[in-house]
């Protein structure tokens, strides 16, 4: 009888520790305020490990051929959509974010291959059932670890970053929509593992628990897409669980009986769904559905909605940007490169006033995403996996002892890509999906073997061995020389030691100087924090777009430090030159011409005839040029002519401004003000406007006082009433406001209402007795 050569070496050991700690740890990691954003350190860690796995993997295949990669469909298609991410970033506009990728979201070129390495090396060693066992398992406890993460967001407990009783939780994620995403892999992975014959009963309540753990974190997200999705995947999974009776499932269903447990789920579920929607249509407009946010948002059903409006609009915008070439069409804008025909063809609706959504770097739609940043071919590619593991799911489906995870799977990647047609994937969700998809590819090579006693056999770490003279398997090593193999592991060594260091290390330093930069600014150290932005400079890594704009933004920010100081004056020349480096890099992006545009307009607001002026007007023109409809746009080419106190075109900015979007009541506001201020007093009316429109315009008092210096000029005491009115809501403690009221009311002969605000003035500062008495004297009352 012939011997198999079973003992693994420590190699092989390493690198299946390794995929299970990325596996596990990555969607886990949470930095607080050591790096930032969210997804940043998440990636780096992620490349460290696959860099090193990868060095490990090279030398083991060297070792032994048989842990080559397993060349099946998954593969194929896996490899041809990322030959298409490589085609659109060569061509890409801007070729450095889309290799690279952006600090916010850590996508590009260079991560996307990781990710491909990281699927290689887990179907080529990950080779035997308890393997893929343990690291599905993993993936739930670590969803199930993430969704007790969320729920402590509920709290008030400082540890846990996010709480403070927040209405949406995103667990270990950073955002509800990425987290809900995450969470439903877990969902279907634990209700599959649940159904699944041959587990013992502890496992099943174990896999039951973690099924009831991340749907209630699913629903506490209140993303409406993820919850579509998950409500369809369910019903779906109900349904071919009833069509496939003979599934092997739960030990107390008798065969006859789970045919009948389905079509009863099945039954609930759509009943569930049908009551859900008539009473979100039937009580909508219901005090308790109104006054609770959660349940005002999950029945809101409404196109016009906002985050729905938003999302239509940024497809719209992607979709005009596709079609603009023959090659855009092909190949799309470059990864990454979402925004650049987003804000060609931005929609002036977004803009509804300050903290309006007006940047989509992604467009809330991977399909979408894929066709606008890597065209026909890019879309192709990716909708060819989804082609391949529909046809591997099939197949699973009819043989029965696989046929539990045909339905699973089927519901899960329907869920996906339900979810993905209103968000997109970051790096913890594509790592879940990719293990997925490896454990898919597994699952396809073990069903061609068709009896399930062998389904989860060694055959795969055994299909490329010969049997030597006695019958042993023997391993076949590519090279034979092991000194030359330890060479080249010394190598590989040094090389990723250094990648690491340059491509993970470094942009950690510069990354963690920028995080203490911002702590610093927090706190009031603006020389800290200046210093510790110019430390994040010096460092010459991915991310340093974002740095540079985000020392802008801290100058330009309410709040800011006073230009009239020379230190202060030099830090904006210094910024205005880091700025501009942005400029030369990414030529065709609006946003950084307009953060040189404040900058100047800043230096130049006390100098009609400075230069800094005429910078900033050119390099509004610019981003103008790259973005006709952006609407802040024209408030700073009208800050920069009132700046030159060129009233005119200040107005005239302001007018395009109102007349791209005249629901946004913040452009009435400008547009009033400033025809004020040039002596119009016409611009009253358009203050009016400001409060009264779509999107109101919550005015300063600064604003209020030009309304009532024209209403003086023309004695209109009823609108000048009306303004103290509104000035009074907006700072109540203020007695002035009230005196000033009373001798509006007085002046109309609306005297008891007169005598009331006068009292009132009292009330809220007793030094304006004496004056009060002598007003109300005059009308004849006492105090």
């Amino acid at each position: 009888m012939s011997k198999v050569v079973a003992k693994e070496s420590f190699l092989v050991k390493f690198i299946r520790f390794g995929i299970y700690i990325t596996v596990f740890a990555v969607p886990l990691l949470v930095f607080r305020d050591f790096i930032s954003p969210f997804h940043f350190g998440k990636v780096i860690a992620f490349r460290s490990l696959v860099e090193i796995l990868g060095a490990s993997y090279l030398v083991l295949i060297l070792k032994d051929r048989s842990y080559l990669p397993r060349r099946d469909n998954v593969f194929w298609v896996f490899l041809l959509f990322t030959l298409a991410f490589t085609l659109a970033t060569i061509t890409s506009v801007l070729k450095y974010p889309s290799f690279w990728g952006t600090l916010e979201r850590m996508g590009g070129l260079w991560t996307f291959w990781h990710y491909f390495l990281f699927f290689i090396i887990l179907t080529s060693v990950l080779n035997k059932r308890r393997h893929w066992q343990r690291i599905l398992d993993l993936v739930i406890f670590a969803g199930v670890l993430s969704a007790f993460y969320g729920f402590a967001q509920k709290t008030d407990i400082d540890f846990f970053l996010g709480s403070g009783d927040r209405a949406r939780i995103f667990g270990t994620i950073g955002n509800a929509a990425l987290f809900a995403g995450y969470e439903l892999f877990s969902v279907f992975l634990a209700l599959t593992m649940y159904l699944r014959s041959g587990d013992s009963q502890s496992r099943k309540i174990t896999y039951l628990l973690a099924f009831v753990i991340t749907s209630v974190a699913v629903l506490m997200t209140a993303v409406r897409g993820s919850l579509l999705g998950f409500v369809v995947g369910l019903t779906i999974f109900a349904f071919l669980w009833m069509r496939r009776p003979e599934v092997a499932v739960l030990r107390f269903y008798g065969a006859g009986n789970r045919s009948h447990v389905g079509k009863l789920i099945f039954k609930i579920l759509i009943g569930l769904i049908v009551f859900f929607v008539f009473s979100s249509w039937l009580f909508g407009g219901a005090s308790f559905v109104k006054n609770s946010g959660y349940l005002s948002r999950v029945t809101n059903f409404s196109l016009t909605a906002t985050t729905v409006q938003t999302r239509f609009w940024a497809w719209q915008a992607g979709l005009k940007g596709w079609i603009e070439s023959p090659k855009t069409v092909l190949l799309g804008w470059g990864p990454e490169n979402f925004n650049i025909p987003f804000s060609k063809n931005f929609n002036p609706k977004f803009f509804r006033g300050p903290g309006a959504e007006t940047l989509f770097d992604r467009a809330h739609n991977m399909f979408v995403e894929v066709l606008v940043t890597m065209g026909i071919v890019g879309l192709a590619a990716y909708m060819s996996i989804f082609v391949v593991l529909f046809l591997l799911l099939r197949k699973l489906l009819a043989n029965k002892e696989f046929a539990i995870y045909g339905i699973g799977f089927i519901s899960a990647i329907i869920t996906y890509i339900i979810h993905n047609s209103f968000i997109f994937d970051t790096s913890a969700n594509f790592v879940v999906f990719f293990t997925i998809l490896g454990f898919l590819s597994y699952l396809d090579s073990q069903n061609k073997e068709s009896l399930f006693a062998k389904a989860f056999t060694d055959t795969k770490a055994l299909a490329d061995r010969s049997r030597n003279k006695e019958g042993q398997y023997e391993v076949q090593p590519i090279i034979k020389n092991k000194l030359l193999i330890s060479i080249i592991g010394m190598i590989l060594v040094i090389f990723v030691s250094g990648l690491i260091y340059k491509t993970n290390i470094l942009p950690v330093k510069a990354n963690y100087a920028t995080t203490r930069a911002i702590v610093r600014g927090w706190e009031g150290d603006f020389k800290g924090s200046i210093e510790k932005y110019k430390e994040a400079l010096t460092y010459d890594v991915p991310g340093k777009y974002d740095y540079r704009h985000r020392l802008a933004q801290y100058l330009v920010g309410v709040g800011g430090p006073s230009v009239k100081e020379e230190f202060v004056r030099n830090v904006y020349e210094y910024t205005i030159a880091e700025v501009e480096k942005n400029i030369e890099e990414n030529s065709i992006d609006y946003l950084p011409y307009l953060y040189a545009s404040r900058l100047n307009i800043m230096l130049g607001k006390d100098d009609p005839k400075s230069s800094y002026n005429d910078k900033a007007l050119g390099h509004s023109m610019k981003a103008l040029e790259l973005s006709p409809t952006f609407v802040r746009t024209y408030y700073e080419i009208a800050q920069a002519y009132l700046n030159k106190r060129d009233y005119p075109k200040a107005i005239e900015s302001f007018q395009k401004a109102v007349d791209l979007n005249p629901d946004t009541g913040i452009s009435y506001g400008y547009l009033g003000a400033t025809k004020i201020e040039s002596g119009d007093l016409g611009g009253a009316e358009d203050l009016e406007k400001a409060l009264n429109s779509k999107n109101p315009y919550s005015p300063r008092e600064a604003d209020f006082q030009r309304l009532i210096g024209a209403y003086l000029k023309t004695n209109n005491f009823v609108r000048i009433a009306w303004v103290y009115e509104q000035l009074i809501i907006v700072n109540p403690k203020n007695p002035q406001h009230y005196a000033s009221l009373a001798t509006a009311y007085a002046n109309l002969g609306r005297i008891e209402d007169a005598v009331i605000m006068a009292r009132k003035a009292v009330e809220v500062d007793p030094s304006f007795e004496p004056d009060a008495r002598i007003f109300l004297k005059s009308l004849g009352r006492d105090l």
